[in-house]
């Protein structure tokens, strides 16, 4: 938007994240039934990721219903900021602070290519479809 904010949309398990240098400050929350019991209190974050119902799916796009959809307004994008969407086959494999590392240290290409073999690496064979766009932000010319 021309104010400087941005709009993401979001449903399933596909993540947005957006970190300002190495800090998290947003990330979606997945229509998933293992996040479903982390918001209960049934699971921590930990526990879901190990827990064998993770690909079940409350909502995403393409069932015969329509999918819930979040959406999120970044009141104000700032250089230094970077978005981050990707599929389970990745995030599944880093904890946040490692994502913002990386991310914030490399090129979004470099980054890119980094998380892909390390999401392979971690999976060892047993991995989903890793999709993912990272956009940073950087600072206009003097």
């Amino acid at each position: 938007h021309p104010d400087g904010s941005c709009d993401c949309a979001h449903s399933g398990d596909s993540r947005f994240y957006h970190f300002r240098g190495e800090q998290l400050q947003f990330r979606t929350k997945d229509h998933s039934c293992v996040q479903a019991m982390v918001d209960r209190g049934e699971l921590t974050e930990k526990q879901a990721l190990q827990d064998p119902r993770g690909n079940l799916l409350l909502s995403c796009l393409g069932s015969e219903t329509a999918p819930a959809i979040d959406v999120h307004r970044i009141p104000q994008l700032t250089a230094g900021d970077s978005l981050l969407l990707c599929s389970d086959g990745l995030w599944h494999y880093f904890r946040e602070h490692e994502l913002a590392l990386v991310i914030s240290q490399a090129t979004p290409r470099e980054a890119c290519e980094f998380l892909i073999s390390k999401a392979r690496s971690r999976a060892a064979g047993r991995g989903d479809n890793i999709s993912l766009i990272i956009l940073k932000l950087e600072p206009l010319p003097a």
